[in-house]
């Protein structure tokens, strides 16, 4: 999370900071900064969020952006890989799009056939910069190798931003700022795609995560959340769910949805059953508190979705969230949707934050207020990535053994990427001083996207998978 005063740094998800984009010790930070706070000045009006998400149609549509959707095409993969991107702006956006040009250059054999490890990829469940590239491969699949760097990681989004702050026009809408960057991600990057546009044959599930400001819980852009607000996800902008999983709180306003009465979904019923499942889990007491807010449709009439790093900087806990919260585990997960178990189980978790010098500690200066509160917050957040990074391995293995039976075993592989696994110390010293910002020169782009492949070609885990999935698979299942 970089935490809520960094966020007014824009250390984002960083490892440092919560999802967007700069530390306010630069230059080019304080301008923007500064700008914000003039035109909030100059404007002296209130802002209102724009409402963009519709009510759930009368009748029931055959699809729909959700895991049930989603599964049907996952019933007899033989592996199952999950990819989780972190925040930290174009810096987490273009690492993970290294993690995934690697996939697509790595091939496999599975089935008989060979093909990309990247056509395995089943999900991503990304957070603040790394929904960027997820939103975008959703989108525009393959593409996404010809078109992104130009349209997205090499652009000077911060500086555009900036000059729309501005632009006297603006100063005196009733809208926020946070509009200015939807705006501007619908005409250069997204192009006006909604869900209904991911929904194509061999995407993988996109889970762009948010917070909800007002109850505090981690908020998921697929369908089965959508449906706590009566609300249809297919119509639903993914430049507007990628602005709310990237608004920085007081640099961005928050992203609003309104939340719609009358739908009868199931959706309590199903609440007050992943309750008394996770009787004695309280962080699934408290995340199922926060949803089951929604059902007060007449004191939550509107969603206010900022920043998910605060709630998951990782990414990582919405995978364990929706299989636990709603299933009770991976056993009752994969009965539900009638999943047989893949023969390996791989979760990808592509981690961006940095680790930097700590400067105070070069004076007997004592620091000033901001930089005591964001090393504070710092210290919290990387304790918070450890226990999420525990909390996620300790599942998948867990998951795999629910899964496992003596005629056919599967295999767990967490394979975890961060700028430590750099083993020079000059090369590591870079990449940890790679800003947050949403402005990065041509040369560090191409720097994280080439260490990108570099740290998942490395991983001695990723090997491992390598490995297995070239070694031929003796059915253990008896013979007829």
């Amino acid at each position: 999370m970089e935490s809520q005063v960094r966020h007014l740094e824009w250390k984002t998800n960083d490892g440092s900071h919560v999802g967007g984009a700069m530390n306010l010790t630069e230059t080019p930070m304080r301008r923007f900064l500064f700008s914000v706070l003039v035109t909030q000045l100059l404007s002296g009006c209130a802002s209102y969020g724009v409402v963009e998400n519709f009510p759930l149609p009368d009748t029931p549509q055959g699809q729909s952006y959700s895991v049930k959707n989603f599964m049907k095409g996952w019933a007899t993969d033989e592996n199952a890989l999950m990819l989780a991107f972190s925040g930290g702006g174009t810096r987490a956006a273009a690492l993970s799009y290294g993690v995934l040009k690697e996939l697509r250059d790595t091939p496999v054999v599975s089935s008989g056939r060979t093909e990309r490890l990247l056509d395995q990829v089943h999900s991503i469940s990304s957070v603040s910069g790394g929904s960027f590239t997820a939103g975008y491969y959703g989108v525009y699949g393959d593409q996404i190798f010809t078109d992104y760097e130009k349209a997205f990681l090499n652009r000077d989004v911060e500086g555009d931003l900036t000059a729309k702050l501005f632009n006297p026009l603006r100063w005196f809408g009733s809208t926020g700022r946070t509009e200015w960057a939807v705006d501007y991600y619908q005409e250069h990057v997204f192009h006006g795609a909604t869900y209904a546009d991911m929904l194509q044959p061999g995407r993988p599930l996109i889970v762009i995560n948010a917070s909800d400001l007002g109850c505090g819980a981690r908020f998921s852009f697929i369908q089965e959340y959508f449906n706590l607000l009566c609300s249809d996800l297919l119509t639903f902008p993914v430049a507007r769910a990628v602005a709310a999983s990237s608004a920085v709180p007081v640099v961005f306003n928050p992203i609003v949805a309104e939340n719609y009465a009358g739908c009868r979904l199931g959706t309590d019923d199903s609440i007050r059953a992943a309750r008394k499942r996770s009787a004695n889990d309280a962080r699934m007491t408290l995340l199922l508190d926060g949803l089951e807010s929604y059902s007060d449709k007449e004191n939550r009439k509107y969603a206010h979705f900022v920043d998910g790093g605060i709630t998951d900087n990782l990414g990582l806990r919405a995978v364990y969230e929706i299989v636990e919260g709603s299933s009770g585990g991976m056993e009752q997960f994969a009965k539900k949707y009638g999943r047989q178990p893949p023969r390996r189980f791989v979760m990808i978790s592509v981690d961006a934050s940095a680790t930097e010098d700590p400067v105070m500690d070069r004076s007997n200066k004592q620091p000033g207020l901001m930089e005591t509160v964001g090393a504070m917050t710092d210290i919290q957040l990387h304790l918070y990535n450890v226990s999420t990074i525990e909390l996620a391995e300790e599942a998948l293995i867990r998951w795999t053994e629910d899964l496992s039976t003596p005629q056919r075993p599967v295999e767990a592989y967490f394979i975890y990427l961060s700028f430590n696994d750099i083993q020079d110390p000059k090369r590591r010293a870079f990449f940890n001083h790679v800003p947050t910002s949403f402005d990065l020169t041509g040369e560090q782009v191409e720097a994280l996207i080439e260490v990108g492949g570099e740290l998942l070609r490395d991983n001695p885990e990723f090997r491992r998978l390598l490995t297995d999935l070239h070694r031929p698979i003796i059915s253990q299942e008896p013979r007829l």
